[in-house]
């Protein structure tokens, strides 16, 4: 019986380690997202948050102000829930190099670690989530991909000890109309 069962955890293992995406995996998509021009300036969100039986739990929306100095990207986060609650989030996001970011806010836990290439970034880190009367550490697996006309798809899986509670999903646009370097066609 012990040797089914170390059969089937490589299994596991090898299929899960054939399914892992990279963001240097779009290194060649268009359009190219640029972190600090596509969120400079004004931006909106709209977002729903799935638990892990697919059953969508929160809609929001979310009013976004990004400054850029040259270095950090501040990014001021307004929540609206459907339910009228609101929440605020502030990032601050150093840009080390072409590639790779860091972050911190508030409700982060530690700092969070980005890398872009192509159209997409993939961003991972840990949020103290306050549900209910309770706080939940929670782990991120966050994937933004570019589209033309400055549409940016975000797809964050969410876990706890590794195992997936849910998805958020987002849709953001650029609030004045400027496609932050997404406006081309393919």
């Amino acid at each position: 019986m012990s040797a089914w069962r170390g059969r089937w955890i490589a299994l596991l293992l090898m299929v899960s380690g054939c399914t892992t995406m990279q963001a240097i995996d779009f290194r060649d998509a268009e359009p190219r997202l640029v972190l600090e021009e596509y969120f400079s300036g004004s931006t909106s969100a709209w977002g729903i948050f799935e638990d892990r039986f697919g059953t969508v739990r929160r809609q929001f929306v979310v009013d976004i102000t990004g400054t850029w100095d040259g270095e950090t990207i501040v990014l001021d986060e307004r929540f609206t829930y459907s339910d009228g609650e609101t929440d605020r989030r502030v990032w601050r996001i150093r840009k080390v190099d072409e590639h790779r970011y860091t972050g911190s806010a508030d409700d982060v836990v530690g700092v969070a670690h980005g890398e872009t290439y192509g159209n997409a970034l993939n961003f991972r880190y840990a949020v103290d989530l306050k549900i209910g009367g309770r706080t939940v550490r929670v782990d991120f697996d966050d994937w933004m991909f570019l589209q033309p006309s400055g549409v940016l798809i975000n797809r964050a899986r969410v876990s706890k000890f590794g195992i997936e509670i849910g998805e958020v999903t987002l849709v953001f646009m650029k609030a004045d109309g400027d496609a932050g370097r997404g406006d081309e066609r393919p």
